[in-house]
Order: C-alpha cells, then structure tokens, then sequence
C-alpha cells in the first residue's frame, strides 16, 4: 500500500525548459489518458458515422452496398452510446462515492 502510495506522487524532477513537467504525476496521466481515450473514441465513432452516411448515398440502389453502409452507420451509433454510458457512468460513479476518475487522486495511508 505504500509503495502504491509512493508511486502516487512520484516526481520526475525536470529541469530548465521542462521544469514544468515536473508536476506530472502518475494520477495526471492516468486522468489524461481516460479523457484522451475517451475523445478519440468519440471522434472515431463519429467518422465511421460520417462515412457510413456517404457510403449509403453513394450505393445507387445496390441492396449490398446500402446494407454494408446502413451496418455501419449501426455500429458507429452503436459505439457512440457505449463511449457516452462510459462518460455517464464515470460521472455517476464521480457523484455518488467522490472518486473522480478524470481528475484521479489515490489518497495515502
């Protein structure tokens, strides 16, 4: 428990041009990380959307290709809900028992 603790608030102790590194802290990134995974599934999920869309406008009446496009379309709304239940449930779990998971702390012993 307190190695984990330690590794909590491990300093990397950048100096000169990176001295404002120093302030990252594993929490930090693991923030980060949940937030960029987050944004980046959105915006994948909303391309797929997109292209799906143009896939079935450019099918010309080819019952496969607009079937392939209308799947598509499918699960990119699909993937849309579950990252945005994901958002939802971290925000739950953020109210109801205080753990913030996008601004991650680990508290110590």
């Amino acid at each position: 428990m307190e190695l984990l603790a330690q590794a909590a608030n491990l300093n990397l102790g950048a100096t000169g041009q990176f001295q404002n590194l120093s302030n990252i802290t594993i929490t930090s990134l693991i923030s980060a990380a949940v937030t960029l995974i987050l944004i980046v599934a959105a915006l994948v999920f909303f391309f797929m959307l997109i292209i799906g869309g143009i896939k079935w406008i450019t099918s010309g009446g080819d019952k496969g290709q607009t079937e392939a496009a209308r799947n598509q379309i499918t699960a990119a709304l699909i993937g849309l809900v579950i990252v945005f239940a994901a958002y939802a449930i971290i925000s739950l779990v953020s109210t109801f028992f205080s753990i913030n998971i996008l601004q991650l702390s680990i508290p110590t012993a």
